[in-house]
């Protein structure tokens, strides 16, 4: 397997250009979470992997309670289906708090603060309350935990409202509205049974593989926090469920039972900067077109509202969303070396996206 065999087996896996989903719900079960600080867009790509979704059908499927929006793998948000996320955040979320205590000592959330204002969260939602930020932020102010007039507030409050989706006690409502609002995770998530930690490593490596692969196990241990040695361990045992393949000095791997074929072949796809087509690869990434925009400069990931254009297994530039009246508008930025039938092929992506965006989501 080459480079080229490679970028491409992983737009079949992924189902961009494999048997689309049946739905939301499978694309983030396969993928097991799809990153979602640019929540939209996020639904986008969910529904580019399904057959004429939109990014409605994935908040459907978060009223449906199938899935849940939430911080977990790393302090940012993510889409995750409601029967994979407490296990999940059983073996990640004490890497993630470790990494910020530094930052929480700065804001003065020390742990009896952190009770106390967990406690607050818990009773403000209880009883299917749901709130959203704003609201939570009054109901600790009111409770006399934190000061408005605080310069530090608005931080304090996204950090003890983070820490109580990264211990399992909230994430967000079953709503169709696209307005994110927060639930107690014990009366919108399905009871599921704990996982002894090296059963979920194991579980984890393969289910990572199997939606990302092939992929370096470097790759994963940047997505969900977890050590290389435990990676290695799970890997180990798997025995025919992952297979190796070692592409430009890089030791890849794959789930041989979970690769689909191409057949939905396309010439060029917009990615999101944040899709798990673009951003999970540092090990065997889309190569840049020699006359790529960005030259050599590395990407921004902490952009959002556009991405990457890829045209067969290259990156030759990037992509805006721009907000309209009536929908979106894409602005492009690619290689100017490109011949018109490469144009033509970004312009259908173009409309591919906007038609996945749909509306409200525009």
């Amino acid at each position: 397997m080459d480079r080229t065999a490679v970028l491409n087996s992983r737009l079949a896996t992924q189902r961009l250009s494999g048997p689309p989903a049946a739905g939301p719900a499978q694309v983030v079960r396969e993928l097991l979470c799809v990153q979602s600080q640019d929540a939209p867009l996020a639904r986008a790509m969910i529904a580019l992997r399904c057959a004429g979704a939109t990014g409605q059908a994935a908040q459907e499927a978060l009223a449906a309670g199938e899935i849940v929006r939430t911080h977990i793998l790393r302090p940012t948000w993510h889409y995750v289906a409601a029967t994979d996320l407490k296990w999940l955040l059983q073996l990640t979320s004490p890497k993630v708090e470790s990494g910020m205590a530094a930052r929480h000592r700065v804001l003065g959330l020390d742990e009896n603060r952190v009770a106390a204002g967990l406690a607050e969260l818990g009773s403000r939602l209880a009883g299917r309350s749901f709130a959203n930020r704003a609201e939570l932020g009054a109901g600790l102010a009111a409770a006399g935990l934190l000061a408005p007039s605080d310069p530090l507030f608005g931080q304090q409050v996204g950090h003890l409202i983070m820490l109580a989706e990264l211990r399992g006690l909230v994430c967000s409502a079953p709503l169709s509205s696209s307005e994110h609002r927060y639930a107690l995770v014990e009366e919108v998530v399905p009871a599921t049974p704990d996982v002894a930690r090296p059963d979920a490593i194991t579980q984890l490596v393969l289910r990572f593989i199997a939606g990302h692969g092939p992929v370096a196990l470097t790759d994963l241990i940047r997505w969900a926090r977890v050590t290389l040695g435990e990676a290695r361990a799970a890997l180990a045992g798997l025995g025919k469920e992952v297979a190796r393949v070692d592409v430009d000095g890089e030791e890849l791997w794959y789930s041989p039972a979970k690769q689909l074929d191409t057949i939905r072949p396309k010439a060029a796809w917009l990615l999101s900067t944040f899709d798990e087509a673009f951003l999970s690869y540092r090990r065997v990434p889309w190569p840049r077109s020699a006359g790529h925009p960005a030259g050599v400069d590395a990407y921004r990931f902490a952009e959002a509202g556009g991405g990457v254009v890829v045209l067969g297994t290259e990156d030759v530039g990037g992509w805006k969303r721009k907000r309209v009246r009536g929908g979106a508008r894409i602005e492009l930025e690619v290689d100017e070396s490109l011949p018109r039938s490469a144009r033509t092929a970004i312009d259908e992506a173009v409309d591919r996206l906007l038609a996945a965006i749909g509306w409200p989501d525009a």
